[in-house]
């Protein structure tokens, strides 16, 4: 059997060419979502994945409606084949049914492996370019050195570290450690 899925990211898209091309496939059942395809959670998908049995195909108009992130859509298809379930992409002519069908989405899934290595490799070449320029990632600290001091001085004060982050508005003590560390200020002795 053929079981069509189709999906559109808005409520204002239409599935009719969807539909009119599954139909001419084949499908004998067509499920729908009308969400993103990054969203996690879709139902018609989900029913489309629970009555596919052994044999069967998973059959898409193009590949981008399956989902965006193609991480995701090779676990997807390796769990289908796994369970010996086919997975066909109409506009995009492949059909694992098929050796090169399988041949094919697999080279198709290296490539988007390496691209998606050569991305990183291209991030972390930008931040260490953006360091030896001086510039420093992340968002702000929010230890300034006014609350720093503050912090220093209800400390010596006999104040506990709790009450202290809950003044200073930190999000935990280890927060409050960590900065008078990089500080070169390092009170664990009365933090202790």
């Amino acid at each position: 059997m053929q079981v069509g899925y189709a999906r559109v990211s808005t409520k204002d898209q239409n599935l009719a060419l969807q539909h009119e091309a599954l139909n001419k496939a084949g499908c004998e059942k067509i499920y729908e979502d009308r969400v993103s395809g990054a969203k996690t959670v879709r139902q018609g998908l989900d029913l489309a994945l629970e009555v596919l049995r052994e044999g069967d195909s998973l059959v898409v108009w193009k590949l981008d409606r399956l989902g965006r992130n193609v991480k995701d859509l090779v676990i997807l298809v390796g769990k289908l084949e796994k369970q010996g379930i086919h997975f066909k992409s109409l506009t995009d002519n492949i059909d694992t049914s098929t050796t090169s069908g399988r041949f094919f989405f697999h080279v198709m899934a290296s490539l988007a492996q390496m691209e998606r290595e050569l991305l990183v490799e291209r991030t972390q070449a930008g931040l260490e370019a953006a360091r030896k320029r001086g510039r420093v990632g992340g968002r702000k600290r929010s230890m300034t050195d006014s609350k720093l001091a503050a912090a220093k001085r209800l400390l010596a004060d006999g104040v506990p570290p709790k009450d202290v982050v809950i003044i200073n508005s930190l999000q935990a003590v280890s927060g409050l450690v960590r900065r008078f560390h990089q500080a070169g200020r390092v009170f664990l002795s009365v933090l202790g």
